[in-house]
């Protein structure tokens, strides 16, 4: 079998999305590194992690085996990974744990005046979006008393009828015409949201605020919050598999 855990443990996820996290720890409760084969892992009885949950595997000893030398190699294969397992993977997970807290403390450092910057561009574009809107309504407001006034003041509602249909009809072209340009539908959510976005890339520009560099970082962040959490999700499985284990 010239599959890995790590090929295994991906294949378990892929069938069950439900699955979040997977470890194999082998009986003594040391993690099997991703790169063990699985004709060694299954020499041995081992304990399978889905998620929070512990399955204990009991792989079928092989009798009179064909070829004794290869057995001898197997077996030293299986005490080598075994060896690595016990002297570094746990100082590799904990350095690899410093590591990402350095690096996420380094990102918020980069990001936090960026995030300043980006607070005062948003306070700036959410203020003239609010005032667009708000001359919208008075606008509107001012068109619907100018047609009264015509209507009831000026001339009379036979002569004003005709005037008002033409202009609904302009305004289902105008918004056709919005569908055409945007591919949006005319929403009010939809207008604030590209309005805002307008007045926040238009302000960045003009106070030299990298958009790319600022999603770049905070990606970068994400990545390594869930590393981080993927390490310390392993240490506390070897920690948990440790304890049943001095409980058993």
């Amino acid at each position: 079998m010239s599959s890995t855990v790590g090929s295994f443990l991906q294949d378990l996820q892929n069938e069950d999305k439900g699955i979040k996290t997977a470890a194999i720890f082998a009986a003594d409760g040391y993690e099997m590194p991703a790169s063990t084969l699985m004709d060694i892992l299954l020499m041995n009885d081992f304990k399978l992690v889905i998620n929070t949950i512990a399955f204990d595997v009991q792989c079928p000893k092989k009798e009179n085996p064909s070829d004794e030398r290869a057995a001898e190699m197997e077996d030293m294969k299986s005490l080598v990974h075994r060896l690595f397992t016990v002297l570094h993977l746990e100082a590799s997970q904990k350095r690899r744990e410093q590591d990402l807290l350095e690096k996420i403390d380094h990102l918020k450092e980069q990001l936090h005046p960026l995030e300043q910057v980006k607070a005062r561009l948003e306070a700036h574009s959410e203020a003239k979006t609010s005032g667009l809107q708000w001359a919208g309504l008075a606008l509107l407001s001012a068109q619907g008393g100018a047609l009264a006034w015509l209507t009831w003041w000026v001339y009379s509602w036979d002569i004003m009828e005709p005037v008002t249909y033409f202009i609904t009809f302009a305004n289902s072209m105008a918004f056709f015409a919005y569908f055409l340009v945007t591919r949006q539908d005319y929403t009010y959510s939809a207008v604030k949201s590209r309005q805002f976005l307008q007045f926040f890339h238009k302000k960045s520009k003009q106070q030299h605020f990298d958009v790319e560099q600022y999603n770049r970082l905070k990606e970068d962040l994400a990545k390594a919050k869930e590393s981080l959490k993927r390490v310390r999700h392993s240490l506390y499985l070897r920690m948990h598999i440790g304890e049943l284990n001095e409980k058993n």
